[in-house]
């Protein structure tokens, strides 16, 4: 029979020792952490179903800002948006104010 080598014990005495330490203690029992990964999957899903929202509701603002300015493009509104030469008119100005000058 052949003496074991020195490493040899020392690998049999640390897997005894892990073995008799029982489970680590920071790790938690499965149901446990089964619940834990089905909240994180639960909340990684609504955060998404937010974010699809989230794009969806800048799309339509895109659209909307998109057809206004259009609408103030328009031939029927351009004379109020070109003012070359006139003076800009300050709308919190008093009227009675405004006509004299």
């Amino acid at each position: 029979m052949s003496c074991p080598s020195g490493s040899s014990i020392g690998l049999l005495l640390l897997l005894i020792g892990y073995a008799a330490a029982g489970p680590e203690p920071h790790l938690l029992p499965r149901a446990v952490r089964s619940s834990a990964c089905q909240e994180h999957t639960n909340l990684h899903h609504r955060l998404d179903v937010v974010e699809k929202q989230v794009e969806d509701t800048v799309e339509k603002l895109e659209v909307e800002l998109a057809a206004l300015l259009d609408a103030i493009e328009a031939p029927k509104w351009r004379h109020l948006m070109d003012n070359v030469g006139k003076t800009a008119v300050d709308i919190l100005e008093d009227p009675v104010e405004r006509s004299q000058s």
